[in-house]
C-alpha cells in the first residue's frame, strides 16, 4: 500500500508540479493540447509506472496513452524529467523507456483483434 501512496505522489508531481520547471515549450504544448485532461488517473500512474519505474501497462491504458497523443505523451515525459525530483533518473533511459512504451501501445492498438 505504501508503495501505491509512493506512486500517486509521484503521479501527481508528473501531471502539475512538474510545470514550475518546464520549459516554455513543454507546458505551451501540454496547456495547447489539454495533455493533463485526457487519461484517466490509473492509466496516468500506469504509464508513469511503466517509464519511470519497472511495471507494464495494460490495453485499456495502451489505448488511452495513444489517444493522449506522441506529442502530449512526450512534452509529458519532458516535463517530468525537468522536475528537481528527478535529477538522479537518466533522461536518456527514462526517454528510451518511453519510446519503447510508446512504440510497444501503438504496436498492440495497431494490430488486429484475434477475434477481428
Amino acid at each position: 500500500m505504501a508503495s501505491l501512496n509512493v506512486n500517486s505522489v509521484l503521479v501527481v508531481l508528473f501531471l502539475t508540479c512538474g510545470a514550475v520547471m518546464a520549459t516554455k515549450d513543454n507546458d505551451q504544448i501540454i496547456k495547447e493540447n489539454n495533455c493533463e485532461t485526457k487519461m484517466g488517473f490509473p492509466c496516468v500512474l500506469e504509464a508513469f509506472t511503466s517509464i519511470f519505474e519497472t511495471g507494464s501497462i495494460s490495453n485499456k491504458c495502451c489505448g488511452e496513452l495513444v489517444m493522449l497523443g506522441k506529442v502530449c505523451h512526450s512534452a509529458l515525459v519532458k516535463r517530468t524529467l525537468e522536475n528537481p525530483l528527478f535529477k538522479y533518473v537518466s533522461p536518456a533511459t527514462i526517454i528510451a523507456q518511453s519510446i519503447q512504451t510508446w512504440n510497444n501501445c501503438l504496436a498492440l492498438i495497431d494490430s488486429p483483434s484475434p477475434s477481428a
